[in-house]
This record gives structure tokens, sequence and C-alpha cells, in this order.
């Protein structure tokens, strides 16, 4: 392609974009939005998204209501999504693994897959940790693996299942036997490491101030990065395992929905996550700060992340 192409080329995205902006600011929904949230009331994605819907309705002046929509996880929400007509008016709310997870098991049976929605944007990713007992043999997971190959059947907690796939997946490659304890939670896996009955366990925050007093050490991120209060300790990733564990908050619509909507929308979501009323309750849900990878980010981030599930989920 000719220089005189390329620059006619870039001056047409240019004027696309800025046509859209443009649109995005005139955009309005014709009657109520409805933020379709795909978890019950009362946990932590419903919090999250009423407040993003009592934010987003206070700085836009739209009518916004938010719904649960139950069954899989976000399962059955998403689907309806991608299965009615588009209205502009819907926006589903979910996480990321409980999707990427049943694409891999059963995709042909979900009746969508990453195409079929028009994404807004993320709201955060929750951080989640291996830890260990600030006296064990081990202080990285470098020295944890090495441990678990002279000592098999080593104990290591876990409260989901994409952890336990991970701790699988890494046993399988290395070469390694471990025994898996099913939590109920972070707070369940923190009481048993405390109490010496796993030699390690998941987290996603509850052991933070077990670091600080020394009772506790991060052995890994589980995340695809490192984590934001440990940025010195290694993920799995860094050691040659290509696998790891990123919930994201999320959010999506109809794939032919308007995209002068669907701006709009992400601009509100954005706007939303920096009042201090998304930043304080993601903070304390979260133990991190909002994060929104913006429309195209979050369709790279799904993609990546399916690949990686693949591996986990997939055998």
């Amino acid at each position: 392609m000719g220089f005189s192409k390329k620059l006619l080329g870039a001056a047409a995205a240019l004027l696309m974009a800025g046509t859209l902006g443009a649109q995005a600011q005139d955009w309005q929904p014709e009657g109520t939005l409805t933020l379709q949230i795909g978890f019950g009331a009362g946990g932590s994605t419903d919090t999250i998204g009423r407040v993003l819907a009592a934010q987003m309705r206070e700085q836009t002046g739209w009518n916004i209501v938010a719904e649960n929509v139950t069954g899989g996880g976000g399962i059955a929400m998403f689907a309806g999504i991608a299965n009615r007509p588009p209205t502009n008016d819907v926006v589903g709310l979910g996480v990321t693994m409980p999707i990427l997870i049943n694409l891999v098991r059963r995709g042909s049976e979900l009746g969508f897959d990453l195409d079929s929605f028009a994404y807004v944007g993320t709201l955060a990713n929750a951080q989640l940790a291996l830890v260990a007992r600030g006296d064990a043999p081990y202080d990285t997971l470098e020295e944890f693996l090495a441990y678990a190959a002279a000592n098999p059947g080593l104990t290591v907690g876990f409260d989901a299942p994409p952890q336990q796939a991970l701790i699988a997946a890494v046993a399988r490659d290395a070469g390694l036997q471990f025994n898996m304890v099913t939590m109920e939670s972070s707070a369940d896996s923190v009481r048993f490491l405390l109490g010496s009955q796993v030699d390690a366990a998941f987290s996603s925050g509850v052991h933070i101030p077990y670091l600080e007093t020394g009772e506790m050490v991060t052995l890994a991120s589980a995340n695809r990065e490192r984590l934001s209060y440990a940025p010195d300790v290694a993920t799995f990733v860094d050691l040659g395992y290509n696998y790891f564990v990123d919930p994201y908050y999320f959010l999506g619509m109809h794939a032919d929905s308007d995209p002068a909507a669907v701006a709009a929308i992400a601009a509100a979501v954005d706007a939303a996550l920096q009042t201090p009323a998304m930043i304080e309750i993601i903070q304390n849900i979260n133990t991190t700060p909002p994060l929104n990878l913006g429309i195209e980010g979050t369709r790279q981030m799904l993609g990546d992340s399916l690949i990686v599930a693949q591996g986990l989920f997939g055998g």
C-alpha cells in the first residue's frame, strides 16, 4: 500500500472515530436502560452493579434500573442478551471465569460465544494469591514447587474450581502430586493455614493483614500480572507455567447494538468508575481500585483468557 493510501486510510479512521464520538455524546436511551446482573441479590457482583447503576443514573440523568438474572454464574443472563433482538437498552454485568469455563466445557450448548457481544468495559480485576504460613520451609513459588517435588502430597486449599484447575495443570506439567482441600471461602483458607491444616492455599485478600505480621507469606500471584501489593512476587507465568486465573467484572451488550449506544454507555461506565462511591465499594470488596480495560481491551482480555481456559479446563 502506498503512502497516500495509508494516509487516506488513517484520515478515514480518524473521521470515523470523531463521528462515533459525536454520536456517543448525543445518544441516550429512549426509555429505561437495564443493567442486568448475572448473580443473585446481596453478593459482591450485585453490590457493585447496583452502586454502578446509581452512579450512572446520577451522572447522566438516564433512567437506569438494575435487575438480577441468575443462573449458571451469568450464563442465563448472557444467553438471554445474545438471543434477543438488539434494543440498545440492556447491558449485562458478569464475571469472566464462569463464562470462560462454560465456553470451554460446553460451548456448543450455550447459544453464544465471545463474538455474540459488544463489550462495554470492565470494572475491576480480582487479585488472587497462593499463600503459605510464615514459618513454612518455602517463601516463593519456586521453593514451594521444589519442596513439593521432595514431599509428594502437600495439601492446597481452594474455594473455586479455577484455582483447583490451576494447581492441577501445574502439577501435571511439573510431575508433582498435591492433595486439594475444598474451602468455603478465602477466610476458611486463612483459618486452615493458620491452624496448620493445609500447606498452602489460595486467597483473594483476606490474608493481607497476616503478611504485615509475618504470619503468612505470598508465594505467587495466580493472576496474569503480579499483585499490586506484592510486585516482587512472581506469577506462575513467570516460572514458565502459562496458566493464570484472572476474574474480571465485565459488561456486554448484544453484538449488533448501535455503536453509538455502546460508546455512550461505555463512557458513562468509565465516568462512574471514577466516583468516590465506586472506588470505595470496589476497594472494599476487591482490595483493588477500579480497572476499566475499555471496549477493545475487554474483548482482547476475554480472547486471551479463553485460550488459557482451554488449557486449564479443556482436558
